[in-house]
């Protein structure tokens, strides 16, 4: 996560915003002091920047003081990402039920970081819940991975290890990439390179404790809903070798 004010820009908006991020990958309500501490600043200041976001409806605080997001960043992430909601949720959930596994979009986030947009569950199945608002490393899980794939290598954080992108390439060569317990213990995904024009790198994924089908019919779905959502934005590219 980015933690430096830009030059030229607002030390102030940049705390503001790193709060919501520490929210947003928070599994809890966090403390005025786990937020003083996680921006590194005095408890004063942590303060004041809640109260300001609580006042545009962007954080709510429990009885004992605890934060949270509220239902403002909703509205705004959905304003933000309407049309990708519009044309790949439908999308999502059928791709859902169809594997019965939950299936989700990631975007590239800092450069270095997927962070989960939209999941859908099937609905005939006992589900793996995966929130939207999930970071991790780009060099950890399927949807990471993914991510890479789709990207020049020079285009990579400058730490990606040399077994990362020797399994990047192979995953490139099959067309899919494939994890186990690398972001979550017990989860398997499978993954795919998802084009967005005009938004951030992304990946399609379908995780699950287990994989219900050979991976290679996996990806085989997910490459065809990846390019039905991509060709509603504009995209138009060919079927990925062997599907």
């Amino acid at each position: 996560m980015a933690s430096q004010t830009p030059p030229g820009g607002s030390q102030t908006l940049s705390r503001g915003i790193r709060i919501l991020e520490a929210l947003a990958g928070s599994d809890r309500a966090l403390s005025i002091d786990e937020l003083a501490g996680a921006l590194d600043v005095h408890r004063s200041v942590a303060y004041r920047l809640l109260r300001t976001l609580e006042h545009h409806g962007l954080v709510a605080r429990d009885d004992a003081g605890r934060a949270r997001l509220a239902a403002g960043v909703a509205t705004l992430a959905y304003a933000v990402s309407r049309d990708l909601q519009q044309a790949a949720y439908p999308q999502l959930v059928e791709l859902a039920d169809e594997l019965r596994m939950t299936c989700l979009i990631a975007v590239l986030i800092d450069g270095d970081e997927a962070v989960t947009l939209m999941s859908a569950s099937p609905r005939s199945e006992v589900a793996v819940s995966y929130r939207p608002g999930h970071r991790h490393p780009i060099t950890r899980g399927g949807p990471g991975k993914a991510i890479l794939m789709g990207l020049p290598s020079a285009s990579w954080p400058a730490d990606v290890a040399s077994e990362v992108a020797v399994e990047i390439d192979e995953s490139r060569a099959r067309g899919y990439a494939l994890s186990e317990s690398e972001v979550v213990s017990s989860l398997h995904a499978v993954s795919v390179p998802l084009d967005l024009p005009g938004q951030p790198p992304a990946s399609l994924s379908a995780i699950h404790i287990n994989l219900p089908r050979p991976a290679p019919e996996i990806a085989a779905a997910l490459d065809r809903s990846a390019r039905q959502i991509s060709e509603s934005f504009g995209a138009r590219r060919p079927p990925r070798e062997g599907f």
